[in-house]
């Protein structure tokens, strides 16, 4: 994909995913497992992510998918000051006209830190064939946070590429930073960055695993990492010690057995620094391959971190103070409208049934479609998640029939999950339509082992809707 077709293709994104009419993009809290819209109404793609902060901002950089397959098109660069609104700034690292990062390469799981001794901004990445046999942790450069990032190349350690993958940083409270790779490596970087000057860690027997991610309290380290189900959710685990050399204690999982990490894979930590405690934001990847620009969520939770142990929790809605650091579950209140209400119209084959007994509507035909009209400002729908969930369109109209919001959601889950699919921005109070339809397709995926994940059929359910009025 060269650079100028590269530039029609995010002007397409911004045409499919943005919205006409006028419209607040606001949101009041963090909201796990739906898409979020930013400041232009388009879906914040970051996948693979870190956050950085910056002055009194916080920066979002992530993986920039398309919908159509996994080839590198570019890292995204987000900016917000609440954590809830995100500002698009720019892509930071665009696809090159060849080369490593170039047309049908793999870009993967960006993560920046700024170097104490030069003031810069270092981005590593993996790269990567189609086919994942041509590894090694790259870097870019940037003098600016937001700005444009010059790719370098392989990152070198004895002069030789780092041929690792699935990576994340971590930078010590020293100033020192480290690069960390899937199975339990991690390599001390130099005082500019640029370069690896150890092998400080290699337990690819006793740390097995990707989607690393390091976190430090009170003189424990924690590493998080995920099973190897490629883009299907695990029940990812942790390990822990007093030095980064080890040794390092495996300490089982950090969510509740059998939620698959509540559906997602660890991807960053982002310690919260606040005037009375420290909230730790782990950051999870919902993945929705081959829909993985617009259907791809996010799964942001507070992780409990106490003396050598983890919990993540899960809560549908969360705030954190980011000058106190403190954080606070709370509901999502408003008018429900339950899926048999007469204000719902259904068009289609919808079938009510029951699931863990709460009343459900569902259909699996592609075209199938329901609407609600209301009055408030914002909409939140309630689905149900399994093993056989396809892809739908939500829509919200105007009373003018404008519309001022649009996203594609997902509803499989290989564990059954009752939680909201879809949270509108917050609008200026009004009257409003609400419409789902039905695509009619369903993911799936092959790994490397040929093994096949992913969703057996269409359906998408309609458990509840809640109106902000």
């Amino acid at each position: 994909m060269s650079n100028s077709f590269l530039h029609i293709y995010v002007c397409l994104l911004i045409l499919i995913t943005g919205c006409s009419g006028t419209r607040i993009h606001q949101y009041d809290a963090i909201y796990s497992g739906t898409p979020w819209l930013d400041n232009n109404g388009n879906t914040v793609s970051a996948r693979g992510a870190c956050i950085v902060k910056e002055g009194n901002r916080y920066y979002l950089f992530g993986e920039l998918k398309s919908d159509e397959g996994n080839d590198f098109v570019g890292f995204s660069c987000y900016s917000s000051k609440d954590l809830y609104n995100w500002k698009f700034e720019k892509i930071a690292l665009p696809q090159q006209k060849n080369g490593k990062l170039g047309p049908g390469r793999v870009g993967e799981r960006p993560k920046v830190m700024k170097c104490p001794k030069t003031g810069e901004f270092i981005m590593y990445m993996h790269v990567d064939s189609t086919n994942y046999k041509d590894q090694y942790v790259g870097y870019a450069v940037s003098n600016t946070i937001d700005g444009e990032y010059t790719f370098k190349g392989a990152l070198l350690f004895e002069g030789k590429p780092i041929k690792k993958w699935d990576l994340s940083t971590y930078q010590d409270t020293d100033g020192s930073g480290y690069v960390l790779t899937h199975s339990g490596n991690v390599y001390k970087l130099s005082d500019d960055y640029k370069s690896a000057t150890k092998h400080l860690l290699d337990e690819p027997d006793t740390m097995h695993g990707e989607a690393p991610a390091i976190i430090k309290k009170n003189g424990v380290y924690f590493w998080l990492t995920s099973g190897l189900t490629s883009w299907e959710r695990n029940d990812n685990f942790y390990y822990t010690a007093t030095s980064l050399a080890g040794p390092w204690k495996d300490q089982g999982y950090f969510a509740p057995e059998g939620t698959l990490t509540h559906n997602s894979q660890t991807t960053f930590v982002l310690p919260i620094y606040g005037s009375n405690d420290t909230t730790y934001l782990f950051m999870g990847d919902r993945w929705s391959y081959p829909i993985q620009h617009s259907a791809a969520t996010y799964v942001w939770q507070p992780l409990e971190v106490n003396s050598a142990t983890l919990h993540l929790p899960y809560y549908e809605k969360w705030n954190v103070d980011l000058k106190t650091g403190k954080w606070a579950n709370t509901e999502i209140t408003g008018k429900t409208v339950l899926a048999n209400d007469a204000t719902i119209k259904y068009s289609g084959n919808w079938k009510q049934e029951t699931e863990n007994n709460i009343n459900v509507f569902r259909s699996n035909t592609k075209g199938d479609s329901f609407s609600l009209n209301f009055t408030g400002s914002r909409v939140v729908l309630y689905g149900v998640s399994q093993s056989d969930g396809g892809y739908a369109i939500v829509t919200v109209k105007d009373a003018e029939g404008n519309v001022v919001a649009n996203s594609t959601i997902e509803m499989y889950s290989k564990v059954t999950n009752h939680s909201p699919k879809y949270v509108s921005p917050m609008f200026k109070k009004g009257i409003y339509t609400l419409e789902l339809t039905v695509l009619g397709k369903h993911g799936n995926w092959t790994n490397k082992r040929k093994d096949t994940f992913g969703s057996t059929d269409n359906y998408i359910s309609l458990e509840k809707i809640i109106v902000t009025e």
